[in-house]
């Protein structure tokens, strides 16, 4: 789902700099995001997310690097431990099946 929401993103880079970024993200969903970071990061590696909202944060891995553009790289971080209730919007279930017309 498309969605902007304001996060905080923190932990170490891929040099061992400490990572403190105020970031958002492009896309949601239960079991993570994409969002544009300037930190840089490799897959594999564990960073916390806070929503910067409802002041509560979350372990994730990077699971994906995309394209850059302007300084950021589009980064797909996945959660430890999925968590639909985090970005604070209702998901489908797994098994829900849009109806045929």
């Amino acid at each position: 789902m498309l969605l902007s929401v304001p996060i905080q993103i923190s932990g170490k880079d891929k040099d061992q700099q400490e990572i403190d970024e105020e970031t958002r993200t492009l896309v949601v969903n239960a079991h993570g995001a994409l969002i544009s970071l300037a930190a840089r990061v490799t897959p594999g590696q564990q960073v916390t997310v806070a929503n910067r909202s409802t002041r509560k944060s979350m372990e994730c891995r990077v699971v994906h690097l995309g394209n850059a553009s302007g300084g950021k790289v589009q980064t797909g971080i996945e959660f430890l431990t999925p968590c639909g209730s985090f970005w604070q919007i209702d998901f489908p279930p797994d098994d829900w099946v849009t109806p045929e017309d």
